[in-house]
């Protein structure tokens, strides 16, 4: 069939057949299908959808579109973890070492920030020396040592999807839930774990702003894993507000390893979401039968200091400077010129924050990139001083900003002003984690 054939039909609601998808990406990724053919497939995708089976199919297409990393040889279950991208969400360094230190093993590949704050690996390079592009033989030895590392992607993983999301980047069609799905499973399917546990974000600082959008895009990832043989959950959480208090690189390597020394109060919403998350990785990892169970062993891996020792120790493992990789030794990498405390205006509760304002007020500081090749200064961000529910005083600090540049400063204050409401009634609290689907959901 010719693909001016296969896209009439898409566009006039009919399925695609598991063949005719491998002939789209195969010919797409080998230049046989013309840019402008591709681009009117995703618009007739993100007009007509995909059924569970053809965005599953679609997945594994993508898939195999390059390498697949084997980690076989690990010991275990492999259990991996990704988020959709927030503001503060430092997850990754608090949950991947607990998991590790609990018997879990997780060999995660991150991608780099691109938007309102860094990505988990630019947090990684704020410690100095760190290696993020490891071979794939070491990245497995340092996993079989410690339990864990998190490393880059390889350029080799899926590049169907990186040509298939240039594309939908430049034809206003990135926000079709199939082709958001499929991109992100490919990625994590491809690198190699067993079962996956997915933070599905929403809200003023997540790609998902509504709830409906993130349950659609977490029931499909879970309805791929189930139709391609892996375990996945989803967690839907909150993110209009951030996450944890810090926004930035070394601000927030400095708040995972406070809450890995027990610094942060277990009502702390970093702190539950991390409890949660890796509840759910020792579930499916198989080293606990309940969320109760699991979260009891995670608890104790903050308490007995073991979980901040496997994070010190992947650190070391991968090149950097692990003596830092500790709460009070890490407070001398945050080097800036002033720091700056932003002030209520007036008293009143703190009823609402646009988390994305918040996020892009620490990216105008330099702790995110504009545009894939800007520079990130790791010192640089803000520490919130306020929750949503919080009732301040005029003249309170909100949030306290660390500046090394004055080029974008007073923009950034004003931005992150215009991100915090306060008024004289008190708004009911959104919840933090919404809901939890599971294969025996889809």
């Amino acid at each position: 069939m010719r693909f001016v054939d296969m896209i009439e039909r898409k566009a006039d609601g009919f399925s695609l057949s598991k063949e005719e998808i491998n002939e789209m990406v195969s010919g797409y990724v080998n230049g046989t299908i013309p840019d402008y053919q591709m681009s009117a497939m995703c618009m007739a995708i993100l007009q007509k959808g995909m059924t569970d089976q053809e965005t599953a199919d679609l997945t594994m297409a993508m898939m195999h579109s390059g390498e697949i990393v084997d980690l076989s040889s690990l010991p275990g279950i492999k259990v991996d973890k990704h988020s959709t991208g927030g503001v503060g969400d430092t997850t990754t360094l608090v949950v991947a070492p607990l998991v590790a230190a609990c018997g879990g093993t997780v060999a995660k590949m991150s991608g780099r920030g691109l938007g309102h704050t860094g990505g988990t690996l630019d947090k990684l390079e704020s410690i100095p020396g760190t290696k993020v592009e490891i071979p794939m033989k070491e990245f497995i030895s340092i996993v079989r040592e410690n339990g864990c590392a998190v490393i880059g992607q390889s350029a080799n993983i899926v590049p169907a999807d990186k040509k298939i999301y240039a594309l939908r980047d430049v034809t206003a069609t990135v926000r079709s839930i199939p082709l958001i799905a499929s991109s992100i499973m490919s990625k994590k399917l491809a690198s190699g774990s067993d079962a996956i546990v997915l933070d599905v974000k929403t809200g003023s600082g997540a790609f998902m702003r509504t709830y409906d959008e993130a349950e659609k895009l977490a029931e499909l990832m879970v309805s791929i894993g189930k139709l391609t043989g892996r375990r996945v959950h989803a967690l839907i959480t909150d993110m209009n507000q951030p996450l944890g208090m810090a926004v930035g690189n070394v601000l927030e390597v400095q708040e995972a390893v406070e809450l890995l020394s027990g610094m942060i109060s277990e009502d702390d919403p970093l702190y539950r979401v991390c409890m949660l998350l890796g509840s759910h990785m020792l579930m499916l990892g198989g080293i606990a039968s309940t969320k109760e169970e699991a979260e009891s062993r995670l608890r104790q891996a903050v308490c007995d200091g073991s979980g901040l020792r496997v994070l010190r120790n992947m650190f070391r493992l991968q090149h950097g400077a692990s003596e830092y990789i500790d709460p009070v030794k890490i407070r001398e990498l945050i080097r800036v010129r002033r720091t700056v405390d932003v002030t209520a205006e007036k008293d009143g509760y703190v009823t609402a924050m646009n988390a994305e304002k918040i996020g892009t007020a620490a990216q105008m500081l330099g702790a995110g990139r504009a545009k894939k090749d800007d520079d990130i200064d790791p010192c640089v961000g803000l520490v919130m001083k306020v929750r949503c529910g919080d009732y301040v005083h005029a003249g309170d600090p909100l949030c306290r900003m660390y500046i090394d540049s004055e080029k974008n400063s007073v923009d950034s204050i004003r931005t992150f002003k215009e991100a915090i409401s306060i008024s004289d009634e008190k708004k009911p609290i959104t919840p933090m984690v919404y809901r939890t689907i599971t294969e025996d959901d889809v």
